[in-house]
């Protein structure tokens, strides 16, 4: 179990001095505990490499060399195919408790709940005023729920070790706790830091990107959405009573729904954040511009960048400099709607296959690039090209597998480097989480509100009825399907779909199939050029099993540890 628990030695990764402009931009070198906690700065430092670990899922290139979890959904294909690669294990099916190569999904959770316990045992020792002792063991309990969150929505139920820091040496054999025990842990620990850590208007500039109260209630409504799912709300696959109930609560309850919209309306009522909104400029420029901005009123949970182009070199064409890594589906491209809101099945949309990007939902403009979008280019606005056999960017095997590129997050306008953070957590995900859960009480109308302000914000038109597009009269399952896909593009390539397809138990359905994508003929002269769509299957097939809802605790792990139990089906 020394893996399971991080057992790094403290002085193997501490870090030094940050610079007094970036909260989060450590310097490593090799200290002892004593070194480190008996100075001010260095133990602020120990802190910071845990707060640098939060952004892994983000970090496009740190879970996998070549992307993240999006690519082993529908909603993006993969750049490359090479058996080895981690996406293609994860989407294709062949991943098993032997050949389990996601660290980030295990080891680095553990490894930072240890430096967290540690922090927390030395703490009373810091040359530290006790007001900053006091806001600093309150950011690390935070830290610690932010890590079990992470292997809970993974792995179900984990061992819980409080406070205690294990050493090298020891010989540990603990069990998994169950999966309500977790919840009501967790729960209690978010609950204690959003009583005492300050709001996001009380931090000054400096203190930007860490802990909030918010970002504890924040947080509280994501654990508590996860575990009102129909994976983890009585839907284990197993049919081990004991095992349900290390990796689900055991039974279903309507109670959970309810609870996880509380918790959705605590941060809405804590009246810290509030949606970018800018139609003015052009419709949906809010959602386009808050992603550009460092400090905004939307970030629950930012994490700092400071100026870079990291977005844009993972997601733009090669023409733009980018890695074209993951590239959109035309699954994803079919989910967005109209303009007017209304879905492009709708036959009263206004949708036209042969003209397939006019009038759509502005959110789908700043999400995708498509054939002809037009995107900075040595000074100027130019197209791309995505039909078959354009130069550069078009449609093969080499560079646009799908017919298109990603846009989300990116700056579109300039080549100049952006301040920005990455949006770990924001105001947008909570109105969905509220909508989720209040629709699953049986309360659908007290959705629609919160739909409402996240598709005016979006750019849909109001409409005569003043509902963005919300059809009336939608019965439980068809606002359900409705919640569904509104998240899938409000929250499109921030690392949600992964664990949504799996907490809502559709994978079996969206992960068992060819992903579509476009291929696009063009034909004719300049200027008068016609393009021909033609919708056909990616070259991978996805494959999902069902004990793939969780994944497999590494073979090793349970190999050392005899009370730990594996996850179903594995």
């Amino acid at each position: 179990m020394k893996k399971l628990l991080g057992l790094l030695l403290a002085g193997a990764a501490l870090t030094t001095a940050c610079k007094k402009d970036d909260f989060l931009e450590p310097r490593t070198s090799a200290l002892t505990e004593d070194t480190v906690f008996s100075d001010s700065l260095r133990t602020f430092s120990f802190l910071n490499r845990v707060y640098a670990d939060m952004g892994f899922s983000f970090s496009k290139g740190r879970w996998d060399s070549h992307g993240n979890t999006e690519e082993a959904t529908d909603d993006a294909e993969y750049r490359y195919s090479g058996a080895t690669q981690k996406a293609v294990v994860l989407y294709s099916g062949t991943l098993t408790p032997l050949n389990f190569p996601f660290p980030e999904f295990y080891d680095l959770p553990w490894a930072n709940i240890r430096r967290c316990n540690l922090l927390l045992s030395k703490l009373p020792t810091t040359p530290l005023a006790q007001s900053t002792k006091n806001r600093l063991a309150l950011e690390a309990r935070f830290l610690r729920a932010y890590y079990y969150e992470q292997l809970l929505v993974v792995f179900g139920g984990m061992p819980l070790i409080g406070d205690k820091v294990y050493g090298i040496e020891d010989v540990i054999n603990q069990p998994r706790d169950s999966y309500a025990d977790c919840i009501a842990y967790l729960s209690s620990e978010l609950d204690a830091c959003a009583a005492g850590l300050p709001s996001r208007a009380a931090q000054s500039g400096p203190d930007y990107g860490r802990i909030t109260s918010g970002a504890a209630l924040g947080l509280k409504s994501r654990l508590l959405l996860e575990a009102a799912s129909p994976l983890f709300n009585g839907g284990a696959e197993t049919q081990d009573p004991t095992l349900a109930a290390i990796v689900s609560y055991p039974s279903y309850s309507v109670s959970r729904w309810q609870a996880a919209a509380d918790a959705a309306q605590a941060v809405i009522a804590s009246n810290q954040y509030a949606l970018v909104e800018d139609n003015t400029t052009a419709p949906g420029n809010g959602f386009y511009a808050l992603f550009l901005q460092r400090v905004n009123t939307e970030y629950i949970l930012p994490f700092n960048r400071g100026g870079n182009r990291d977005m844009e070199g993972f997601y733009f064409p090669p023409t733009r400099g980018g890695a074209w890594n993951a590239m959109p589906t035309q699954n994803i491209v079919d989910a967005f709607p109209m303009k007017s809101g209304k879905a492009i099945t709708d036959p009263t949309s206004g949708y036209s296959a042969t003209n397939p990007y006019v009038n759509r939902d502005p959110r789908f403009y700043n999400t995708i690039i498509y054939n002809q979008s037009l995107l900075f280019l040595n000074g100027a606005m130019a197209p791309v090209n995505t039909y078959e056999g354009a130069a550069s960017d078009g449609f093969d095997q080499t560079t646009s597998v799908t017919g298109y590129y990603g846009r989300k997050m990116c700056d579109a306008t300039s080549s100049a480097n952006t301040q920005r953070a990455w949006p770990l957590l924001r105001y947008a995900e909570i109105l969905l989480n509220y909508a989720e859960a209040i629709n699953e009480t049986g309360q659908a109308n007290l959705a629609v509100p919160k739909l409402i302000d996240l598709r005016r914000r979006a750019g849909i038109d109001a409409g005569v009825d003043g509902r963005y597009g919300i059809p009336t009269g939608l019965s439980q399952a068809q606002m359900r399907a409705f919640i569904q896909n509104e998240r899938r593009i409000e929250l499109a390539f921030e690392d949600h779909r992964w664990h949504d397809i799996r907490r809502w138990k559709i994978a079996m359905v969206t992960n068992n199939a060819y992903n579509s994508r476009m291929r696009i003929v063009r034909s004719g002269t300049s200027p008068n050029f016609t393009y021909t769509y033609n919708v056909v299957s990616s070259i991978r097939r996805h494959n999902f099993r069902p004990e793939m809802y969780l994944l497999p605790i590494p073979d090793g792990e349970i190999r050392k540890v005899p009370l730990m139990r594996q996850n179903p089906g594995w």
